[in-house]
């Protein structure tokens, strides 16, 4: 990236750079020289805009939020209207973006979840924020999917978009493990198609 020293410009490249070496290094594989140096910022410049590492890291997450929360519209703008149709095309598009990515940088609030929420409670202030609004957008289309009649009812809406968020992090890391994302396909697939659907589907479909 171009050097700047444009005050009103910094504070974006700093948090783009930051986002971008965070997911490939991690929190702890970062430092504030890198990430002065990836945004083509002065090296002095990281401190007037932000107090620390640490809440320099919770802005990252509130930005990484708020990009998902975009996509996540971006991705219902071309989904079906039927809402589970349109569930399985959420996750067939974030499938998708992991499967052309060129490494396995898996997701930043998986990450940052086990590196630094246990050491800083401004990350996990934010951590909670995000993953929460994303349980809550999946929450909402499952509700409907509920009234639909193709999502089982004895499971409440957020209990299930909790589960599956487990899963799908739990996933993610297996990837990041395994450079594969066979995992991610097979715990979508088991909690799309065992998980979610009514009792009485299960029991069709065993027979």
């Amino acid at each position: 990236m171009s050097r700047t020293s444009d005050p009103n410009d910094i504070p974006e490249r700093l948090i783009k750079s930051g986002l971008s070496l965070f997911l490939n290094q991690g929190y702890n594989g970062t430092g504030i020289k890198q990430i002065t140096d990836h945004a083509g910022v002065p090296k002095g410049s990281f401190y007037n805009h932000f107090t620390s590492k640490e809440a320099f890291a919770a802005v990252i997450v509130d930005y990484y939020a708020e990009n998902s929360a975009e996509a996540w519209q971006h991705m219902m703008a071309s989904a079906p209207h039927d809402p589970m149709a349109a569930i399985r095309h959420v996750f067939e598009c974030m499938l998708d973006h992991h499967q052309r990515a060129s490494s396995p940088a898996g997701c930043l609030i998986g990450n940052f979840a086990a590196e630094i929420a246990l050491s800083s409670e401004c990350c996990r202030l934010s951590l909670i924020a995000a993953q929460q609004a994303w349980r809550d957008r999946l929450a909402n289309l499952i509700e409907q999917a509920q009234q639909a009649g193709s999502v089982r009812t004895d499971v409440d809406a957020q209990t299930l978009s909790g589960t599956t968020w487990s899963v799908w992090e739990g996933a993610l890391l297996r990837m990041k493990i395994e450079r594969s994302t066979q995992p991610v396909q097979q715990s979508i697939a088991l909690i799309l198609d065992r998980l979610y659907p009514p009792p009485t589907q299960h029991a069709r479909g065993f027979k």
